[in-house]
């Protein structure tokens, strides 16, 4: 099997199911296709085919993106997000800056992100 043509699956690290559950499938609109009980996660559908898993642990959550979402429009994704209680990082660094919509710029290219319950950080981008 070639693996280009096989779907993938996100898995993430979360220290509370039950909020991941709520955010996930409330605050984002993701479909979840199973729940493996609390001992062993969830799984949420998303465009495409592909999916996210989510399991609690104990273990260290990442401090770098961790999934992304790609979207026709950024800015009215964010908006959509915000009106829901979803909140945006701001950036200020060398390579990533965010302007007044938690929007960055490079060119064409345009990416936002934000934290789950557990502090996951997710984008939304339109490549």
């Amino acid at each position: 099997m070639n693996l280009a043509d096989a779907p993938v699956t996100a898995t993430l690290i979360v220290s509370n199911t039950n909020a991941a559950k709520a955010f996930y499938s409330e605050k984002l609109g993701l479909k979840q296709v199973a729940d493996f009980s609390e001992d062993m996660g969830l799984m949420f559908e998303a465009g495409g085919g592909t999916r996210l898993y989510v399991y609690q642990s104990s273990l260290p959550i990442p401090q770098n993106t961790v999934a992304s979402f790609k979207v026709d429009d950024v800015l009215a994704t964010v908006n959509e997000l915000k009106g829901k209680g979803v909140t945006f990082e701001s950036y200020d660094m060398e390579s990533i800056k965010t302007d007044e919509n938690n929007i960055a710029h490079w060119g064409n290219l345009q990416f936002a992100w934000f934290k789950d319950p557990s502090g996951n950080i997710i984008a939304v981008g339109n490549q």
